[in-house]
């Protein structure tokens, strides 16, 4: 009876730790996120980049696919020249869902969402509003996108 006793406390000990390690992966997630807003609102497409993955394999999919970070920076700063092309950013319906690897640390995150531009000028991009699937690596820099579907 002890040894279920102690099992259980110790299950109940780890699922709390669990949900507590969830927690702080989804807020600093969403800092990021709100790092990212700031720096486009503030017109600074490479302080915005900083939330992907600097590697060859980070992807965006929008209207075409392209691979990589420093291809998807140019396509960045080719449809948003200037500030008033970049407008201003809000996200809203922003879900986190954290992956969890087999021995139960979390790695990966799925972020979904909705994104405005409220803006009067506009570049390349044409899409004021649209949706967001964006998967996140946990590595030694932090939390970085990989990969990014844009509609």
């Amino acid at each position: 009876m002890r040894r279920v006793l102690l099992a259980f406390v110790l299950l109940c000990a780890g699922l709390a730790l669990h949900a507590q390690s969830a927690a702080t992966e989804e807020i600093a997630i969403r800092a990021v996120i709100a790092a990212q807003v700031a720096a486009w609102n503030r017109g600074d497409i490479p302080a915005f980049m900083q939330s992907y993955e600097d590697s060859p394999d980070t992807t965006f999919i929008g209207t075409t696919v392209r691979k990589g970070y420093q291809p998807i920076l140019e396509r960045y700063k080719k449809s948003y020249a200037n500030q008033e092309q970049m407008g201003t950013l809000t996200f809203s319906d922003l879900a986190v869902r954290l992956l969890l690897a087999s021995c139960g640390k979390v790695e990966y995150a799925v972020v979904t969402g909705r994104f405005h531009l409220a803006r009067s000028t506009r570049g390349e991009a044409t899409k004021d509003d649209g949706i967001f699937s964006l998967v996140w690596r946990k590595g030694p820099h932090g939390w970085k996108i990989i990969l990014d579907h844009t509609s």
